[in-house]
């Protein structure tokens, strides 16, 4: 898979997709999302289980392993961003 790159990243107007234009609100967004979507795919693999369609478990377990990741991602970004600002020491 490759990764898309936002064109246009200078302009604002071209990538803004929240009310808020901040960085760190987007960060802290993607990192509720992806743990959110974390836990709701363990509840996945358990209906998976339960009808031992052991195909879909593992997909939905491969799917909350890339949230999970995505969500670690997320936070070391927003740790770094926060220790910049000086919010983080």
């Amino acid at each position: 898979m490759t990764q898309q790159q936002p064109e246009n990243i200078g302009n604002v107007s071209n990538i803004q997709s929240t009310a808020t234009p901040n960085p760190q609100y987007d960060l802290v967004s993607v990192l509720y999302h992806s743990l959110e979507g974390a836990q709701t795919c363990a509840r996945y693999v358990e209906d998976a289980g339960q009808e031992n369609d052991k195909e879909l478990a593992q997909f939905f377990m491969q799917v909350q392993q890339d949230d999970n990741n995505r969500a670690e991602r997320a936070k070391q970004l927003l740790a770094q961003r926060l220790g910049r600002s000086g919010v983080v020491h």
